[in-house]
């Protein structure tokens, strides 16, 4: 039994493995892309651990800065899988569930990228042993960047199981054992809850910094998250539907589609009780917000982005929110890459940077990130395209029963 499982398992890595790095002259070339932009951000981080954080552009008042914003914006994409869980497993509906494989497929690249992104951040990354179960101290339950390192890890975790299921059991062509991944499925709801709560807690609780200091953050992020996930997942489905043999329903395009008008529209409601909440009481700690929206003394650098975030969530709302345009492919796509841009900057530069600024003494720092930054970042976002690129790769033959498992025992 044991030598029949290793047999099985050799035979589907290799496989997998065959499948995901065969293709055509454009796929190959669009890997080939992707490793060139790995090289370029490995060869960034390198410069950036011999100089050590001074090549990029944080500094004292600034503190957490690209790194960060692009990790706060994964972990919520990584979230928004469940937006695919909840209609497939919890109501059972089939054309959400034939192809909800695809958002535990996202979720795992985004966690890996959101991981990166805090290693890159490290200024002592020889120091991050410290924070490994059982070999480093976590100071459990005290510290929230312990919760956020078990929760992202553990999310890691569940989904690689569930992924590795699903694709074990469709390469052999045998049937997945309901009772052992339907119930990984549903942990994985308030598991994807749990990881922008945690994530939102390590921002809210720190009562020195006003602007992140509010109870509302946690849901905003994850009705921002089941914004942006869906997004790209949209954009893949078409791609999927006109590239290779699986067929996506429209009914199913359209009910994420729906899904995400509600969760823009809780978005936006909230991001509007934040601001009265701020302008209407006016107080000291309003500083932040002005620098954010109109600028303070003459510092008017992340105006336009936090202007051009809100015009770009509220056109995607009302496109999504008419069932004619969130219907019509053209307009579908625009609200798609429209939400997408909006909630990067939201969750971006326009949430760690005016938190930071002014900083504690009243000092205003106006942060851009480096080339050195924007190459680690470029290499990072190209890891997990990769990552996704490979496994949509090799799981849409075995989703359809096209590869040759006999073959791959030879």
């Amino acid at each position: 039994m044991r030598r029949n499982l290793w047999r099985d398992t050799w035979q589907f890595v290799g496989g997998v493995a065959r499948l995901a790095f065969t293709g055509s002259g454009w796929y190959l070339a669009w890997l080939g892309l992707l490793g060139l932009l790995i090289l370029s951000g490995l060869f960034a981080y390198v410069q950036q651990y011999r100089g050590g954080l001074i090549m990029t552009n944080m500094r004292d008042q600034v503190s957490w800065a690209f790194y960060i914003g692009n990790f706060t914006f994964l972990v919520g994409v990584a979230a928004a899988a469940v937006l695919l869980v909840i209609p497939a497993y919890v109501y059972n509906w089939k054309p959400i569930k034939e192809i909800a494989i695809f958002g535990e497929l996202l979720a795992v690249s985004a966690i890996i990228m959101s991981l990166l992104f805090v290693a890159v951040d490290i200024g002592r990354p020889d120091r991050a042993w410290h924070l490994l179960p059982l070999l480093g101290s976590l100071n459990l339950p005290s510290s929230l960047l312990a919760w956020d390192v078990l929760v992202l890890n553990g999310y890691l975790l569940l989904n690689i199981v569930i992924v590795w299921h699903f694709l074990f059991t469709g390469f052999h062509r045998r049937p997945y054992n309901k009772r052992f991944v339907v119930p990984l499925l549903l942990f994985s709801i308030p598991a994807a809850v749990g990881i922008h709560t945690v994530t939102a807690f390590v921002y809210n609780g720190m009562a020195a910094r006003p602007f992140w200091n509010a109870s509302i953050l946690a849901p905003k992020f994850l009705a921002s998250a089941f914004c942006s996930g869906p997004a790209i997942l949209l954009i893949l489905f078409q791609i999927l539907d006109r590239t290779t043999q699986i067929r996506i329903k429209q009914e199913a395009l359209e009910k994420i589609a729906e899904l995400m008008a509600y969760a823009m529209f809780l978005n936006l409601f909230l991001f509007g009780a934040e601001i009265f909440k701020e302008y209407y009481s006016g107080t000291t700690h309003l500083i932040h917000t002005q620098y954010l929206y109109s600028g303070l003394d003459g510092h008017r650098s992340l105006v336009p982005f936090a202007w051009g975030s809100l015009a770009c969530s509220v056109a995607a709302f009302l496109l999504f929110l008419v069932p004619a345009t969130r219907r019509r492919m053209v307009t579908l796509n625009l609200g798609c890459l429209l939400i997408y841009t909006g909630v990067y900057i939201e969750k971006g530069l326009a949430l760690v940077i005016p938190g930071m600024t002014p900083d504690t003494l009243g000092e205003i720092y106006d942060y851009v990130p480096t080339f050195t930054e924007i190459r680690v970042g470029a290499g990072i976002f190209a890891v997990g395209f990769l990552v996704f690129s490979v496994l949509c790769k090799a799981a849409v033959p075995i989703i359809q029963g096209t590869h040759s498992p006999a073959g791959d025992r030879g």
